[in-house]
């Protein structure tokens, strides 16, 4: 049973919280922290049950994670989570009365009306701040 619970927080979890969810996991398994569960979620429930966005899922082919096992979930307030990760100060917001933190340092914008190298910038985001959350989580365990 994993010992800490990380759930990562956007709008619609298809694009940037399934792609902060995939790229923690992986490199928390890289840094052999396998006690950890990473899980993502939307504030929104429009895309219950879709796949990532398309654009999200081929810029994380890029670098060499896999999310083709995502399916989208809608936030629920519950207790079993250790840590609470918002993609922007929106979500931090909506989020009001959890102990959620923002995910990186500033805002990760959300890729969704822009561009497909948008979601390359992004994904370029989410790997710095994963680095930075492994470092936090390795000196907690």
């Amino acid at each position: 049973m994993p010992s800490v619970h990380v759930e990562i927080v956007c709008t619609g979890n298809i694009c940037r919280s399934p792609m902060g969810e995939v790229v923690l996991r992986a490199k928390l398994a890289e840094a052999g922290l396998d006690d950890v569960e990473v899980t993502s979620s939307g504030t929104g429930g429009w895309h219950v049950g879709d796949r990532m966005d398309p654009r999200a899922a081929a810029a994380l082919r890029r670098r060499g994670y896999d999310g083709s096992a995502h399916r989208a979930r809608r936030f629920e307030r519950a207790w079993d989570r250790d840590l609470i990760l918002a993609m922007d100060s929106g979500h931090l917001a909506e989020l009001s009365g959890t102990e959620a933190q923002l995910f990186a340092r500033d805002d990760v914008p959300d890729p969704y009306y822009g561009a497909d190298e948008g979601f390359d910038d992004v994904l370029a985001q989410i790997e710095k701040a994963a680095d930075q959350w492994v470092d936090r989580l390795r000196d907690q365990a």
